[in-house]
């Protein structure tokens, strides 16, 4: 009984990966994939062809690799020989670069005073252009308070410096300056870099013709026979006389 205990507690630990995050999906890697038969791609990248599960297991021990299943759902599963911790950071990698290519644009806010000071003008104003820089957009409100709420012209100048700032980087006014209630408040958003070609813009100048290669000789046109023109001072030909009849 004792023994039976020792030999379960010892396959458990052998088929147990401590290398694995438990928060991770798991993965069927090594004595973990069932399929008798298995597509392998060495370390290389190199198709080995479908082999038994067991000859491929024997050779990715025999590199001091791991055999790990990459493509569970081919007929049948293709897995690869490559270390779990180079697999890891390959994955991790990719998802990263992924992620950096479908960031969603959030809605970033700044909030500010008709007479705002100067100095927190400034530091306002490098939040929104840094946002709008991180690809984010950005919502400005300009509140009133007491009496402000009498010259919203202070607030509205406020926003133009904003603008002014966000066109040079690229930006552009989303939804232009209204006031809700006792707020004023506008939506700037990064330019889209896939801007489309307006209608009316000039065809580009035609390329070129290729220089003929060297050694041939230049085929010029035929140029048409010249025309004399007829000079004021030669002599008029005689008319040829008809003979009576």
């Amino acid at each position: 009984m004792e023994f039976a205990i020792a030999e379960y507690v010892e396959v458990s630990i052998n088929n147990r990966d401590f290398r694995r995050d438990p928060r991770e999906p798991r993965i069927n890697m090594n004595e973990r994939i069932r399929h008798p038969e298995i597509r392998v791609v060495d370390e290389n990248g190199a198709q080995l062809g479908v082999l038994p599960t067991r000859e491929a297991l024997a050779r990715a021990r025999e590199r001091g690799l791991d055999l790990i299943e990459v493509a569970p759902q081919a007929q049948p599963p293709v897995c690869r020989i490559i270390d779990y911790g180079k697999y890891k950071y390959e994955t991790s990698k990719r998802e990263r670069e992924a992620a950096k290519k479908h960031k969603q644009s959030d809605l970033k806010g700044i909030k500010m005073f008709p007479h705002i000071d100067q100095h927190d003008f400034e530091v306002k104003l490098r939040s929104a252009l840094k946002f709008l820089h991180d690809g984010d957009k950005v919502k400005v409100t300009v509140a009133f308070k007491g009496r402000e709420i009498t010259h919203p012209e202070f607030g509205r100048l406020q926003m133009e410096k904003i603008i002014a700032a966000a066109t040079e980087i690229g930006g552009q006014v989303e939804k232009p300056p209204a006031m809700e209630g006792r707020q004023m408040t506008m939506i700037l958003s990064p330019k889209s870099t896939s801007a489309s070609k307006p209608a009316g813009a000039p065809k580009p100048p035609k390329p070129a013709a290729a220089p003929a290669p060297a050694g041939s000789a230049p085929v010029a046109a035929p140029a048409p026979p010249p025309v004399a023109a007829p000079s004021a001072s030669a002599p008029a030909e005689p008319a040829a006389e008809v003979p009576a009849a």
